[in-house]
């Protein structure tokens, strides 16, 4: 089963302010993650390819870099995952578009993890995550995104 994710959000910024988001990623004042209400992005090291680390039970490497305009994660685990998340950053008008993108086969386990929990969870995360940023980048959000009962019903069943 394969799986395309893509969640984005304007950045009031240029491009080169909004690629700063991204190099700010896991490290001590992290601008996009969305703390402390989710397990912390960690690596082990600065962001740089080869770095490894996850948040919560989602475990990567990172695969490419490229600081100000892309990075991108190789899925380690869980088990049944088999691609990449990752984000981007690209002029659009006067701001820049920070994308978040997921590209992965479900095999095994993972047909039945991603439906049923990751997939939302992940989805609330990155919502939160794209509200930060779009604070990060001066920005103001009207419609701070909201998670839905299924995800608190999720959040409180599952440690995090």
């Amino acid at each position: 089963m394969a799986v395309l994710n893509i969640h984005e959000r304007t950045i009031p910024a240029p491009a080169a302010a909004a690629g700063a988001l991204i190099d700010g990623l896991a490290g001590p004042d992290d601008p996009i993650w969305p703390g402390p209400a989710w397990p912390p992005m960690l690596l082990d090291g600065p962001l740089a390819v080869g770095a490894a680390g996850g948040h919560g039970p989602v475990r990567y490497t990172v695969a490419g870099y490229a600081p100000g305009q892309w990075v991108r994660f190789r899925f380690n685990g869980p088990r049944g995952f088999d691609g990449f998340h990752e984000f981007t950053v690209q002029p659009a008008g006067e701001g820049a578009l920070l994308r978040h993108t997921i590209a992965m086969r479900l095999h095994g386990i993972g047909r039945l993890s991603w439906p049923l929990a990751f997939r939302w969870l992940h989805d609330a995360l990155l919502e939160d995550g794209l509200d930060r940023a779009v604070r990060s980048g001066g920005g103001t959000v009207p419609r701070p995104a909201r998670w839905n009962p299924y995800v608190r019903l999720l959040r409180r069943l599952i440690p995090h």
